[in-house]
């Protein structure tokens, strides 16, 4: 423990990391079960099985009803082992758009949480749809006309955590991370040397601060020090005045003005200018 004369520690992005890959750090269903009441879990894609990497069902949330979808990481290993490490199958992401036409279907807000390392990127999977199945929920979300709020509780990794962040509202946890690939994997990839994980953290732009400022994330929620595990009943608290506040700032808009914001925030991110080499140089 810092003593009270020491500067607070500067956190570097791996650092974050470390914290959003956290085993203690609440899941899921911890902020279900704290901020919500009867919760009904509900099942399977109607397809071919049930992924307990996605849970998802419907509850009240702040007096009405919602439906809600998150990845779940274990707890210990043997929950991991089950949950897949948080990572899905087709058939998780397929439950995922079933329960958000049933969203739709009954006029009910969608709250997303966001914790995986990416979908499950194995040869079954494939098989099965994985890319289809993702792209499907991006569609879906794209246009589910309904308020949705997507919320990165750890780790958002690549287009596993997209299929359920296409969002009129995105917040972070304060030690949440949201990337197109794992430090890893680009240290692997750039520099054939996953030792250099702190380097591609670096560069990748990936901390909730990051976010903020490339108009990616809309808010950051603030964790208790050193981690949401520290204080988890505080972290839920926190994170739940925030999403009553953005619900209710979302149910002010009608449908039409909903979906046009939402496509407006979409078509800003990666906006970017063309400049010549010529005035490049003047510039110089």
């Amino acid at each position: 423990m810092e003593s009270l004369n020491e500067e607070p520690k500067i956190l570097t992005p791996w650092d974050r990391v470390q914290l959003a890959r956290h085993p203690q750090r609440p899941r899921t269903t911890d902020y279900i079960y704290a901020l919500c009441e009867d919760f009904v879990e509900l099942h399977g894609d109607r397809r071919f099985g049930d992924d307990a990497a996605i849970v998802g069902g419907v509850a009240s949330f702040n007096g009405q009803t919602t439906v809600l979808i998150g990845h779940q990481k274990g707890s210990d290993t043997r929950e991991n082992v089950r949950r897949n490490f948080g990572m899905a199958r087709p058939e998780g992401y397929r439950k995922a758009l079933r329960l958000m036409q049933h969203a739709e279907k009954f006029s009910l807000p969608l709250l997303c949480f966001v914790d995986t390392p990416g979908a499950a990127p194995t040869k079954e999977s494939e098989e099965r749809g994985q890319a289809n199945a993702i792209a499907e929920c991006i569609q879906m979300m794209t246009n589910l006309r309904v308020p949705i709020i997507a919320t990165v509780i750890g780790e958002g990794g690549s287009g596993g955590a997209l299929a359920i962040s296409v969002a009129d509202r995105i917040l972070m946890q304060e030690n949440a991370i949201y990337s197109v690939a794992s430090p890893e994997a680009v240290a692997s990839i750039l520099w054939r040397d996953s030792a250099k994980a702190p380097d591609a953290a670096q560069a990748l732009k990936i901390t909730a601060e990051d976010m903020l400022r490339l108009a990616i994330a809309d808010a950051i929620i603030p964790e208790p020090a050193g981690g949401a595990h520290n204080d988890t009943a505080a972290t839920i608290s926190t994170l739940g005045e925030q999403l009553r506040q953005q619900l209710e700032d979302l149910q002010q808009r009608d449908i039409a003005t909903l979906l046009s914001e939402r496509y407006t925030k979409y078509r800003s991110i990666g906006r970017f200018e063309e400049v010549s080499m010529a005035t490049l140089l003047a510039e110089r």
